[in-house]
C-alpha cells in the first residue's frame, strides 16, 4: 500500500517480466471506473507499445488530438519545442522512425488535462541527448501542473533523475512477482540495485555514475556498507 501526491512523480524499478507494464496498466483501469463511479480520476496513458494509425502529418495529428494545448504558448515552450516537434511537423505519422515516434506520443500523452499521467517507458528508441530532453520535459511538466506521474522506465539514470518515489518489482520474473510499497530515492534505488547485485559509485572527475566492477574493493565496501548507489569518492 502506499499513497501518492500532487507534482509527484512515481517511477518503478524491476527486472523484465516483474509486472510493471499490467500493473501500470491496472493503474489505468483502476482511475477510469464505470462512469457512474463518484471516484473518478481522469487518467492519460502512454503505452509501452506505440502504433501508428494516423494516415495525417504530425502537426494535423497534434492539433485535432490536443488542440488546446497546441494552442497555449506554455505547452509549446515546455514541451513543442524541447522535443523538437516543429522539425517533424510535416511527416506523416506513419513513415516516423521509433525515436521520432515516441517524441510524438509524450507529448500527445502530456498534453491531454489529466489528473494522472501513466507513462509506460517514455525513454525507449530515444537518443542519449533526446532521453535528457525528454526527463527534463516531464519532471517540469508534473512539478508545475501540480499532477502525478507513475512511469516505468528501464533507462536506470533517467529513472534515478525522474522519481521522487519509487516502487522496486521483484520475485521470480513471469512466475511470482511482487511489488514493493513506495519508497524514497535512495531506499528504492538500494533495494533495486541489491536485487540486481549491482553497486554505482559516481565518477570523481566528471560525477557521472558509473557501476562498479562486481568482486572489486569499491563494490564490496558499497554492499557492505549497504550503500548501492552513489557514494561520494
Amino acid at each position: 500500500s502506499g499513497e501518492f501526491n500532487s507534482s509527484q512523480i512515481v517511477v518503478m524499478l524491476g527486472e523484465n517480466g516483474t509486472g510493471k507494464t499490467t500493473f501500470i496498466q491496472m493503474l489505468s483501469e483502476h482511475f477510469n471506473p464505470p462512469q457512474e463511479s463518484n471516484n473518478r480520476m481522469t487518467v492519460s496513458y502512454k503505452p509501452q507499445k506505440i502504433s501508428p494509425r494516423s494516415e495525417h502529418t504530425v502537426k494535423t495529428m497534434l492539433f485535432t488530438k490536443i488542440n488546446d494545448s497546441m494552442n497555449n504558448s506554455q505547452f509549446q515552450t515546455d514541451i513543442v519545442k524541447p522535443l523538437q516537434l516543429e522539425e517533424i511537423f510535416d511527416q506523416n505519422v506513419k513513415n516516423l522512425s521509433g525515436g521520432e515516434l515516441q517524441r510524438v506520443a509524450l507529448a500527445l500523452c502530456l498534453g491531454k488535462t489529466a489528473d494522472v499521467y501513466l507513462l509506460d517507458e517514455p525513454s525507449a528508441y530515444l537518443d542519449s541527448e533526446q532521453r535528457i530532453n525528454s526527463a527534463r520535459v516531464i519532471k517540469r511538466f508534473i512539478f508545475h501542473s501540480k499532477k502525478t506521474a507513475f512511469i516505468v522506465e528501464h533507462d536506470f539514470i533517467m529513472a534515478t533523475y525522474l522519481a521522487d518515489k519509487i516502487i522496486v518489482f521483484g520475485g521470480t520474473p513471469s512466475i511470482k512477482t511482487r511489488a514493493e510499497s513506495p519508497q524514497s530515492i535512495i531506499n528504492g534505488v538500494n533495494m533495486f540495485l541489491k536485487q540486481m547485485q549491482i553497486s554505482f559509485r559516481r565518477d570523481s572527475k566528471n560525477y557521472r555514475p558509473r557501476i562498479n566492477k562486481h568482486g572489486s574493493v569499491k563494490d564490496i565496501e558499497q554492499k557492505r556498507a549497504g550503500n548501492y548507489f552513489f557514494t561520494e569518492d
